[in-house]
């Protein structure tokens, strides 16, 4: 009798302990959940820069960003960063030198506030670097944006914010790729990407015709040699990363190749398999919206509401079966001026520009206006709409005064791939600008260095 009391004694323990252990288990599940929907959770990296507050939980994910030219917030147009002497310059810079760059945006909301900017260092991929700002910047890790004008005399009223980089305030002291961020009382508004050079090896680089018999009159492709003498490379397959653009544009990138040949001071990227060619695309269309007064070549009408120009381009054609024509252009850039004025930067207009393209409609994927004007992306704001009625593609987008550069591409969102022939053709004749871009990181460093830069052109194929 006494040895049943025992064993039932035992399970009703067993039992508490099961009991209580559920109890525990549904407590701490309570509580985790809470966590994780409580809005407030904030935890700092490093970097001083906020986590996602779920990235604990969810470690699995990657949640880096990749930073890319972006604006935040429609009301910001026509951001831009250049060479204080070359307004159509790539924004690069040599490090410790006297070169300077000018950033500049336009906020149609017309009012004054209180911009502020500051720079962040980035991987080869544009990944935020591992580095404290103490390590990349000298001087204060933000300044005040301080020199703005409102516009004068037009129908969308703006203010106009620009200021110079580097400054005493504010300089780098490495270099790499890195993001100029834009914000207000700590909302970010826009990031803008440029490049601090610190050269340290040289490049010999060719653009020629493609060398496989199948692309040959519609591909270029780019050998090239990185030469270092005075730099002790270990393992050049680990240590040094290239970048070569097309008209430096995010679209058209090589971003993945490594030295087929490693002699002594030299690595040879002499490929003949087509890892190294692109497109050689066509010349790009063009408008010239510098009067708003006297029609230029591509513009069919301009009229005028209360609020704002419309600017009516001719309807554009497909180009991508017609044979080469040579046509002068910025290789996709654009400039701000106006033919009515003296102060571009405060008394251009903010037309919108009416885009018309009457083929059948495309299946595969939409199509988007593409230029530098849209920082070399794929944006939503550029998508065109098929009229079904006209059958023809229309946009309308409002640009800053000036002449502009662009083309068409159809982009698939299922394969996430970027096709510029099918509308616009492709010819090893096309006269494009090609950028090279050369990264290395020591052994020991924490951050890629960019120690090299060439530009170099294919107008010499035909």
């Amino acid at each position: 009798m006494i040895l049943i009391k025992e064993v039932e004694n035992k399970i009703k323990f067993i039992k508490f302990l099961i009991l209580f252990f559920l109890l525990c288990t549904f407590f701490s599940c309570f509580n985790l959940t809470k966590n994780l929907n409580n809005d407030v959770v904030k935890i700092k990296d490093k970097n001083d820069s906020l986590i996602n507050k779920n990235s604990f939980v969810l470690s699995i994910k990657d949640t880096k960003t990749i930073y890319k030219n972006k604006i935040f917030y429609n009301n910001i147009k026509t951001f831009v960063c250049h060479k204080a002497e070359d307004e159509m310059s790539i924004p690069i810079i040599n490090l410790k030198t006297n070169n300077k760059l000018i950033i500049s945006f336009d906020d149609l909301d017309g009012d004054i506030k209180d911009y502020y900017y500051s720079i962040i260092h980035c991987d080869f991929n544009w990944y935020r670097s591992d580095l404290r700002k103490s390590e990349y910047i000298s001087g204060f890790f933000k300044n005040p944006i301080i020199n703005f004008e409102s516009s004068f005399n037009t129908l969308e009223n703006y203010t106009h914010y620009s200021f110079e980089f580097p400054c005493l305030e504010m300089k780098p002291l490495i270099s790499g790729n890195y993001i100029f961020e834009i914000y207000e009382n700590e909302k970010i508004v826009a990031h803008k990407r440029f490049m601090v050079l610190d050269t340290k090896i040289s490049i010999k680089a060719n653009a020629k015709k493609a060398t496989l018999a199948e692309f040959r009159n519609t591909k270029h492709e780019i050998d090239f040699k990185i030469i270092h003498p005075g730099l002790k490379i270990d393992n050049p397959f680990s240590q040094v990363k290239v970048s070569i653009k097309q008209n430096n544009s995010e679209i058209d990138e090589i971003n993945n190749l490594q030295p087929l040949f490693v002699k002594k001071d030299i690595l040879d990227y002499n490929y003949d398999d087509g890892s190294n060619t692109f497109w050689g695309g066509n010349e790009f269309r063009n408008f010239d919206i510098r009067s708003l007064r006297f029609f230029s070549e591509k513009i069919r009408d301009i009229s005028m509401d209360s609020n704002n120009y419309n600017v009516f381009l001719f309807n554009d054609k497909k180009r991508a079966f017609n044979y080469y024509s040579i046509l002068p252009d910025l290789n996709g850039n654009y400039f701000i001026s106006t033919q009515e004025s003296v102060e571009p930067k405060i008394e251009s207009e903010y037309p919108f520009v009416f885009f018309s393209l009457p083929i059948k409609k495309i299946q595969f994927g939409d199509v988007y206006i593409t230029g530098k004007f849209s920082d070399w992306q794929i944006k939503e704001e550029n998508r065109m709409v098929y009229n079904n009625i006209k059958k023809k593609y229309e946009k309308k987008i409002q640009l800053k005064q000036g002449y502009y550069n662009y083309g068409y591409a159809v982009y698939d969102s299922l394969t996430n791939f970027v096709d510029i022939q099918h509308i616009e053709g492709s010819h090893y004749q096309t006269k494009n600008d090609y950028f090279i871009y050369v990264y290395y990181k020591q052994i020991n460093d924490s951050y890629d260095q960019l120690i090299g830069f060439l530009k170099i052109s294919s107008k010499e194929l035909f």
